[in-house]
């Protein structure tokens, strides 16, 4: 009895030590498979992140060239339009220089009319020079006071004069009678004449003035 139960037990032993090589050999193999799976996954993510960045990268270069497109167009526009604006600046310069022309044909009637409005009296004019646009008179004043006020009159009342400028104011004398004579102002100013154009403008600006002032001006009652 005793024999056969040792020869059981030693085949039990025996059978047991392939059967936990072949065990450990399948979890060894499934954990390799595991390994190539999970690296095989991960590639094929790794390989479908990358196209997506491609072809984010591809898009956005794609719009990128499409807004460089944009903007050198853009730029070509601008580059018209500035090149308009100047020659529209050029025929405005060209058309107010003509009109300006064609308005100065006038000037000496408005000085001349101008200047009798804007004469005080006991003020005479003896003479009357102009360049351009400046004008020198001279004349004979009863007073300084007179000269006075001629100039404030050129210089206040008028739109078709600027600057007045007095020269030179001289004392002389006038004989009225052989006996009699009497004392003057001999003087010497200049003044700038204006041009139709700006003229305009300062009868218009005085215009739109002159309703603010009386209004703004107290009221006796």
């Amino acid at each position: 009895m005793r024999t056969g139960f040792a020869e059981v037990h030693a085949v039990i032993l025996i059978n047991l030590l392939p059967h936990r090589e072949a065990a450990r050999k399948l979890r060894k193999d499934v954990f390799n498979v595991s390994l190539v799976a999970s690296a095989l996954v991960g590639g094929v993510l790794a390989g479908l992140i990358f196209l997506w960045f491609q072809a984010q990268m591809a898009g956005q270069e794609g719009k990128n060239q499409l807004l460089q497109t944009e903007i050198k167009r853009f730029d070509d526009q601008i580059k018209d339009i500035a090149g308009l604006e100047a020659e529209i600046t050029a025929l405005r310069a060209r058309q107010q220089a003509v009109e300006d022309l064609q308005a100065d044909r006038n000037l000496p009637v408005h000085l001349l009319t101008e200047l009798v409005k804007q004469l005080p009296d006991g003020v005479y004019i003896s003479s009357m020079r102009q360049e351009n646009q400046n004008v020198t008179m001279q004349g004979v004043a009863q007073s300084n006071e007179r000269v006075s006020e001629l100039l404030r009159n050129l210089g206040n009342n008028s739109p078709w004069f600027a600057k007045p400028e007095l020269v030179e104011i001289v004392a002389g004398s006038v004989a009225l009678t052989p006996r009699e004579q009497r004392r003057v102002a001999n003087f010497t100013i200049r003044v700038a004449l204006v041009r139709a154009s700006e003229a305009e403008k300062k009868h218009a600006a005085a215009s739109s003035t002159a309703p603010a002032v009386a209004a703004s001006s107290p009221v006796n009652k």
